[in-house]
């Protein structure tokens, strides 16, 4: 837990570079277009596709009364969805890994893994805000990552954004940044805090 209050070592650090500032202004002008088509009257045949989809999962409804009792990550759509005996209570886009596809194998290979886990803690004072830890490695990944001779990694969570990915705001789920892990915004990841109880299966489809 304490390498996560401060700077990680091994798969979870992130990559401190600043990004180009084309990509800085590209996120700034996407959550702005999101803000104002929030507050626009609806006009036909909009072409601001990418503010719908801030609009219907970043600026969510109100979180749902009562705990998750499962997590569904489905990267290919990159969302995080919540449910409540198998109905669906509430959906975030999410941040993936910067290699995401196919399951993570070893060590250091920036891939999010694929299986069914557990939050087996979590973690309050995160460099990440907030951070649900996740019980990866499973038995299947400790077998697969033993038969090609390396370390199947470790440190997997759900957690917020740290302070030098902040700029990237609501669309911060259109970069896969993280190396390895799931990331919401910290306003979400807030709320998710409050949902989810340690123990609590998490799904990740690919």
């Amino acid at each position: 837990m304490l390498k996560h209050i401060r700077e990680l070592e091994g798969p979870m650090k992130m990559n401190a570079r600043p990004l180009p500032f084309a990509l800085r202004l590209f996120a700034a002008l996407l959550a702005a277009s999101a803000s104002f088509s929030l507050s626009a009257p609806p006009a036909a045949a909009s072409a601001d596709s990418a503010s719908s989809a801030v609009a219907s999962f970043s600026q969510a409804s109100p979180a749902p009364a009562g705990p998750a009792d499962r997590i569904v990550i489905e990267k290919s759509r990159r969302t995080l969805t919540l449910f409540r005996q198998d109905r669906e209570i509430k959906s975030y886009r999410v941040a993936l890994g910067r290699d995401p596809v196919g399951p993570k194998v070893q060590q250091g290979d920036n891939k999010t893994p694929e299986g069914v886990y557990f939050v087996d803690y979590k973690v309050r004072n995160s460099i990440y805000h907030r951070a649900l830890h996740l019980s990866y490695p499973n038995p299947d990944d400790v077998e697969r990552a033993r038969a090609l001779g390396v370390s199947p990694g470790g440190s997997i969570m759900i957690h917020g954004m740290k302070e030098d990915k902040l700029w990237m705001g609501d669309v911060q789920y259109l970069f896969n940044w993280t190396n390895g892990c799931i990331a919401l915004t910290n306003r979400e990841m807030e709320e998710l805090w409050d949902l989810v109880s340690v123990w609590t299966p998490v799904e990740i489809r690919p």
